[in-house]
């Protein structure tokens, strides 16, 4: 059984900080990386928290990714801006061109981000709440390894590529919907096999096609889309918005950081940003938050002990508890924090 520590959220965002630092990446850049991969631990998202140390520090060290990337930002028109991210940290190139998205947006009241050249960028949960946090709806999408069969088809063409949508609450009470494609993300199911724990027949197929509770054979199979022949549309329009209109790599041509660590991915990624202060006051627009919160709230729950949630109200909740209580961090990501 692992152990764990519990540590603060400042605390960690040095630690790592500093072990970025160690692998080579500028202080900017790890502090930039770390700050997004301790904001994940702080909504719960483990498996995409400073866990990710491990395979980013994997890639960094064989060349797989850059360390000291040359990001090149490019205002292709008004509001579309188009960002090169020379093979960099995936946080790193991914929070560069929401910050310069939003910029535009602050200008033209809404603008698009286009990023290749990008890796894994992490969790969407934390660009939804930088965005929410400065009064910005957000829609960001990225593409990612191929890990879904086509629908009707018998190999791996497309990705569980994350969709996510925000909104600025009331409070600070944002809408986050951050969502993978698949009824579970890949990450989860390498959790179950570290564990020893089966998996729901519905999570994904073996190599065969065929529903498993085995992890191992899972991860040798394909993942399910969610609701089917809809899960796979909403797959292929994230890839067409963050692969092929990005210029970055798309479905097969994706590289996998697990089979080839020492090659670029190629990323893509996608920010639709809109400043919401041009459509009224944000008091007029927080108090219809409000009110749109509450209205769903306000169902009685089927079970009383699961009431009726919000996207983003589970990991807002949490945030807010380690940052008060602290972080439990496992044994093995001290390891490679200390």
């Amino acid at each position: 059984m692992s152990s764990s520590e519990k540590r603060s959220a400042q605390q960690l965002r040095e630690q790592g900080k500093a072990a970025f630092e160690r692998l080579g990446v500028p202080p900017d850049d790890a502090r930039l990386c770390a700050d997004l991969l301790v904001m994940a631990d702080l909504f719960g998202l483990t498996t995409h928290g400073l866990s990710r140390l491990e395979s980013y520090g994997e890639r960094l060290r064989i060349g797989g990714i850059n360390p000291k990337p040359t990001i090149q930002i490019e205002h292709v028109a008004n509001a579309v801006i188009k960002v090169d991210g020379d093979n960099g940290l995936g946080p790193v190139v991914g929070m560069r061109t929401l910050h310069a998205t939003m910029d535009a947006a602050r200008e033209h009241g809404v603008a698009v981000g286009f990023a290749r050249g990008s890796n894994h960028f992490g969790p969407i949960s934390p660009y939804l709440y930088e965005a929410a946090q400065a009064g910005f709806v957000s829609l960001v999408c990225s593409n990612a390894t191929t890990t879904i069969a086509p629908w009707g088809g018998s190999d791996a063409r497309l990705g569980n590529n994350p969709l996510g949508f925000g909104a600025p609450g009331s409070d600070g009470n944002h809408f986050m919907l951050d969502m993978a494609i698949s009824v579970a993300a890949r990450a989860k199911i390498r959790s179950a096999l570290r564990d020893g724990k089966p998996i729901p027949s519905t999570w994904a197929t073996d190599a065969k096609g065929n529903p498993t509770t085995d992890p191992a054979q899972a991860l040798e199979g394909f993942l399910q889309p969610m609701g089917g022949y809809k899960g796979y549309g909403l797959a292929l329009m994230v890839d067409l918005l963050a692969g092929v209109m990005s210029d970055a790599a798309y479905l097969t041509h994706v590289k996998s950081w697990v089979d080839a660590p020492e090659e670029p991915q190629n990323l893509g990624n996608f920010f639709l940003v809109m400043d919401t202060k041009v459509l009224g006051s944000s008091g007029w627009l927080l108090a219809r938050m409000k009110d749109f919160m509450m209205i769903l709230h306000a169902s009685e729950p089927a079970n009383p002990s699961q009431p009726v949630l919000v996207p983003g109200e589970m990991e807002l909740g949490r945030m807010r508890d380690r940052l008060r209580d602290g972080i439990d961090i496992d044994a093995a990501v001290l390891g490679l924090l200390d």
